[in-house]
């Protein structure tokens, strides 16, 4: 199923976060305003309008920061969704977090969590030093280091989570320390437990301006992606091997056929509501009022006095029209409808521009396409 058929109703749910990962793609963005949480008002309402839109009653929290730094908020919205009237009793709960919380969080997370993606670079020494502690939660954890609380966290929900209907799986950040490990790292959760895994190359963060016009961005930015391709195609068959699942998000839409690469391009069918108050498109673009290059992804807003959502059709309009069949450099890939012109959120964020092309990308794409070929339908969508 491609990835553009996830349809779900996202809450980037606060900008607070107790890691200090050293790759963030929005913390300079975070780190210049003052903290903010979606405000439970906005969240009601953005479920009761999706409900009333939309068939789909899947609900996802997410970033910008860590989703359980809210924790009663969290379970405020979820107790909301699961026990409205326009089937609540349908609802399936999704989170993708960076598995560092407490006991507590942990208890009540095996029972109202349906799908848990962790925020998971491989071995202590990788997730240590990629994805450290904010020294000012470091007290929360009695001395342990933020690979030793996910590990634990992860060991306990899968040996406790029986006959739940519950997926603990790995979402992983490939970086220069863990390109090469990915055979090591599927060893690693195989022990945990972990059976579905899908790794991200290291993508550029988000600033003020795209990525074409910061000469020193592009300079301290380093990915090799032909030893990510061929380290990831040997992983790929490895884990094949072991009945565990190793996907990459250059291949999220090898089980299917779609001109859409994601969600962002229907975003009323899979909005983001930010801490902010407005309706996102994509998961790069977590705060609204100032969204520089990435505003085009900004479809609405939540509006006080009326009472309701404002949505802004001619940007929705232009994000449904963003389609591999209709973009030059996409008409002849032999990937066309296996990519859907890669990665919105990426390429505004490098070209500035909605048609525009991620040349490494695609070629990554079209290699990859050729070397593992298609998939059956994946049963957990890339997060």
């Amino acid at each position: 199923m491609p990835h553009s058929n996830k349809k779900m109703i996202s809450f980037f749910l606060t900008t607070k976060c107790n890691l200090c990962c050293r790759y963030c793609y929005n913390a300079k963005e975070r780190n210049c305003i003052v903290e903010q949480t979606l405000n439970f008002e906005i969240a009601k309402n953005g479920i009761d309008w999706y409900f009333n839109n939309n068939p789909s009653r899947h609900i996802r929290f997410y970033g910008p920061g860590e989703p359980t730094q809210e924790f009663e908020m969290l379970k405020r919205i979820t107790e909301y969704a699961k026990n409205h009237p326009n089937r609540g009793s349908d609802v399936t709960v999704e989170i993708q977090t960076n598995g560092v919380f407490t006991e507590a969080i942990r208890n009540w997370a095996l029972e109202n969590f349906n799908i848990m993606w962790m925020s998971f670079d491989g071995m202590k020494e990788i997730q240590d030093y990629n994805r450290p502690l904010n020294p000012q939660y470091a007290h929360l954890y009695n001395g342990r280091t933020s690979a030793e609380v996910l590990e634990d966290n992860v060991r306990w929900l899968i040996e406790n989570k029986n006959d739940r209907n519950l997926m603990v799986g790995a979402r992983v950040t490939i970086t220069d320390k863990n390109i090469s490990k990915q055979m090591e790292m599927i060893d690693y959760f195989y022990e945990l437990g972990i059976r579905y895994v899908w790794t991200n190359p290291l993508f550029y963060t988000v600033g003020r301006v795209p990525v074409c016009q910061d000469i020193k961005k592009k300079e301290a930015y380093h990915f090799d992606m032909d030893l990510y391709l061929s380290e990831y195609i040997k992983a790929f068959y490895y884990a094949k091997g072991k009945g565990m699942f190793w996907g990459s998000f250059l291949s999220i839409n090898f089980d299917g056929e779609s001109p859409y690469h994601c969600r962002c391009c229907t975003p009323l069918e899979a909005p983001h509501l930010t801490p902010d108050g407005y309706i996102s498109a994509c998961d790069m673009v977590v705060l609204g009022a100032e969204a520089y290059h990435m505003s085009p992804f900004i479809v609405g807003k939540w509006n006080e006095s009326s009472n309701e959502f404002e949505l802004d059709y001619e940007k929705i309009q232009r994000l449904n029209m963003r389609k591999s069949t209709e973009m030059v450099h996409c008409k002849s890939c032999p990937a066309q409808l296996h990519c859907g012109g890669y990665c919105l959120g990426e390429t505004v964020n490098e070209s500035g521009k909605l048609d525009g092309q991620n040349v490494v990308k695609c070629n990554a794409v079209r290699k990859l396409l050729k070397k593992i070929g298609t998939s059956e339908p994946y049963k957990y969508l890339h997060p």
